[in-house]
């Protein structure tokens, strides 16, 4: 059973290949039509059937059920006739995943229009499993195939998935909209249907299988001579080496959510999983969109959370378009690279890779030959740590604020409350100046009657106390408020021109006043 799965060919976009299994000779290999036919008579059948069931809560019970169907050719008094070869149908825990379709707001009509009413797409599958991709004409669902393993393993992971998603249902992690099983020919092909993380809507001018590892992470000259190819770790830093700029709230945003996503992971053992990283160039008239499935995917979206922007963000608004185009962001997170503006559009695949003996023999066997932190293969928890390095580091980055613009602001605001506090150490001088004139004239007067006073002693004055007072007050406040980034500039500033000024007036003290006639009082207002 299991060889059979392991044995199944790579179908070309132009629809060859099927399954290949050395069969006994009563059965026929399926064509790769009857495998599409089959897989959408299967669901349509099981999906209808189900919603003739009541709804009701989901037990335990439920994530280990399985049903299943025969649908002969000729048809019977429950299965409809075709002209594929016949087949068995099995549906895996069939409330549990109808539970999760509503969860993401698929109605069941909108769910069997997706899938049954035009043929499913293929599409070449860039890894190095032998899995098969359909993808659905309305570009909603992926229906990729599975190995006996990982069925069996997400069969188990059902319970902790189901409480994941209660708990946040904005997750990067791929949403899984049912799991089944057809038997043709001999032949078992195990089935997930899932979200479509990479719209065809939009063109992706390029494609990354990111992992955070770098032992033989480079794509091969067979994935780059294909038209659209998919590139590894070491392709992204010589092609976009400066990483991709996010503004605070969405790189924060971002990183949380891969943060809550890869810690669910380590919580299951789960390793070697990738992040599908699609960038779509908006500069240099790079905006082409693809022609098929624009108008459907421009109409009212059936799927909740299904989007890279949605699966990030807290307040579930849509997406926005960007100031300068005049169309939407199809979902994709704005970024930059460099002088150009990117919409991201990504999320985690490949979840179903569990830390069993068998990758735990592969890890020691490759950590003898080359460096154990470098290949992808590795336990759980540092496959976590080094994920969220490479992508918190590398691949993504925060934009940082302009503060030299900011600096310049408050720079240029502290010139004029400099300016002003001159003005009024001038007046100051201007007023002390005419008095000691006024004070010298009335002294050599004195002084021809036969006084003994001094002529240019400086006398107590409340204008000049109360002028000064407020000079020193004023530019001492008005430079505190604007400690941020230049505290010890202003201060040394501020100190200096306080001390040659106090210096000026104390010299000019000195030179004209006797110790006789000084008092306590202008002293005081002297040193002010």
């Amino acid at each position: 059973m299991r060889r059979a799965v392991y044995e199944m060919s790579v179908p070309t976009e132009s629809g060859g290949g099927g399954p290949r299994k050395s069969a006994s000779k009563d059965h026929k290999k399926p064509t790769a039509e009857a495998v599409k036919g089959a897989i959408q008579l299967g669901i349509g059948y099981t999906v209808g059937n189900l919603t003739s069931k009541p709804d009701r809560d989901v037990l335990m019970q439920d994530f280990y059920m399985v049903e299943s169907v025969f649908l002969p050719s000729e048809g019977s008094n429950l299965t409809p006739a075709h002209h594929y070869p016949d087949f068995r149908f099995k549906t895996y825990a069939p409330v549990a995943f109808r539970y999760f379709r509503e969860l993401f707001g698929i109605k069941p009509d909108d769910y069997l229009y997706s899938i049954c009413n035009e043929p499913l797409i293929e599409l070449s599958n860039p890894g190095a499993s032998s899995s098969w991709f359909y993808l659905t004409s309305d570009d909603e669902f992926i229906i990729k195939t599975v190995q006996h393993k990982e069925a069996e393993f997400l069969q188990k992971l059902l319970p902790g998935y189901y409480m994941n998603l209660n708990q946040n249902p904005r997750t990067l992690l791929p949403k899984f909209y049912g799991l089944y099983c057809v038997q043709c020919g001999g032949v078992n092909i195990r089935l997930v249907v899932m979200n479509n993380v990479l719209p065809r809507s939009v063109k992706m001018h390029y494609k990354y299988d990111l992992k955070g590892s770098t032992y033989k992470r480079r794509a091969s000259r067979k994935e780059r001579a294909k038209s659209c190819p998919t590139f590894k770790d070491l392709d992204f830093q010589e092609m976009h080496f400066e990483g991709l700029y996010f503004d605070a709230d969405t790189y924060n945003a971002l990183m949380k959510t891969l943060q809550r996503d890869c810690r669910v992971l380590e919580s299951f053992k789960i390793m070697d999983y990738s992040l599908l990283l699609g960038i779509h160039v908006l500069d240099k008239k790079l905006r082409e969109r693809g022609g098929r499935g624009d108008s459907r995917r421009q109409g009212a979206q059936k799927v909740l959370y299904s989007t890279a922007l949605e699966s990030i963000q807290g307040g579930g608004k849509p997406a926005e378009p960007l100031p300068d185009t005049d169309d939407d962001t199809m979902g994709g997170i704005p970024a930059k690279y460099k002088d150009e503006k990117l919409l991201i559009f990504l999320g985690i695949i490949d979840i179903l890779q569990s830390y069993r003996f068998i990758k735990k023999v592969e890890h020691s066997w490759k950590a003898l030959v080359y460096d154990g932190d470098t290949v992808s293969v590795h336990r759980p928890n540092f496959y976590a740590d080094r994920f969220l390095k490479f992508m918190g580091g590398t691949v993504f980055k925060k934009t940082n604020p302009l503060r030299g613009a900011s600096s310049r602001r408050k720079r240029s605001s502290i010139q004029p409350i400099r300016s002003v506090s001159q003005e009024v150490l001038a007046t100051v001088k201007e007023e002390t100046n005419e008095e000691r004139k006024a004070q010298s004239l009335e002294n050599l007067d004195d002084q021809g009657l036969g006084s003994c006073q001094k002529p240019d002693v400086i006398p107590s004055s409340s204008n000049l106390t109360v002028t000064i007072s407020a000079a020193t007050m004023s530019s001492a406040s008005s430079l505190d408020d604007f400690k941020f980034e230049q505290e010890e500039d202003v201060d040394s500033r501020g100190h200096r021109r306080t001390s040659s000024s106090t210096l000026a007036l104390e010299d000019t003290a000195h030179s004209s006043t006797s110790p006789q006639s000084s008092t306590p009082e202008s002293e005081l207002d002297v040193y002010l």
